[in-house]
């Protein structure tokens, strides 16, 4: 049975998936650094052979990829540092699930895709790679259900530190920005994308994930772009594209 227009939450995308959609296996995309939030949008250049496999299973089913961080930044893919006894890099329990919402080929072989931001979701148990020699997880949204009404969020921001912050940290890091744009984005909108785009470190990254709601999400932002201001630019992780 499927979901009559109706059915669906006003503004709502007709191709988003319900809770109920939501697949109990999930592909998942190791990448340090990267951060996909729900609502957000992120583009991907993908070209390794397993990566690739797993673009193409996705778009023959639920077209849906989990993004998640390594718990040791590095390696040679940036999906992590091997360990020592030659098992997959071990990965944060908490991720993103995004849809396939368009791609493109390009001659040398690669993919370009967008990938939206669908739900949070916690790993319950790595399973056995696929065929296509990428990894998958039995996935858990329960704890996250509440992602999929994101659009509806009531989000509390003080936005003239938010600004005074941005403005700072972009002064410390010679860093500029369509700030024309940047003011007329809805509260929800600018603290996602700023969350996502922003040149935080991993560890950072994760802890925008794993706040609560936008809200919370919104003053670790401020702090960490307070902290960022006035001190030395962090180290990041080189990210290479897979």
């Amino acid at each position: 049975m499927t979901d009559r227009p109706s059915d669906r939450m006003p503004g709502r995308s007709p191709f988003e998936p319900s809770f109920e959609q939501l697949p109990e296996t999930l592909p998942i995309f190791p990448l340090s650094g990267v951060l996909l939030l729900p609502g957000g949008k992120l583009p991907l250049n993908v070209f390794e052979p397993r990566y690739l496999a797993m673009v193409f299973d996705s778009l023959a089913g639920h077209r849906m990829i989990g993004m998640v961080q390594p718990l040791q930044p590095g390696g040679f893919a940036g999906d992590g540092l091997p360990t020592g006894d030659g098992s997959s890099p071990k990965v944060h329990r908490v991720g993103c699930a995004g849809r396939i919402t368009s791609f493109s080929e390009t001659e040398d072989g690669r993919l370009l895709l967008a990938l939206s931001g669908v739900c949070r979701f916690e790993i319950g148990r790595e399973l056995d790679p696929a065929q296509g020699g990428y990894r998958r997880v039995s996935s858990l949204f329960a704890p996250y259900r509440a992602d999929l009404d994101h659009a509806d969020e009531l989000v509390s921001l003080d936005r003239e530190r938010l600004m005074a912050a941005l403005a700072a940290f972009f002064r410390n890091r010679n860093l500029s920005t369509d700030w024309d744009a940047v003011k007329q984005a809805a509260d929800r909108n600018l603290v996602t994308s700023l969350s996502m785009v922003l040149p935080f470190g991993p560890v950072e990254k994760q802890a925008l994930l794993e706040a609560s709601d936008t809200t919370a999400r919104a003053k670790l932002l401020v702090a960490f772009l307070e902290m960022g201001a006035f001190g030395q630019p962090p180290e990041t992780t080189p990210q290479r594209a897979n």
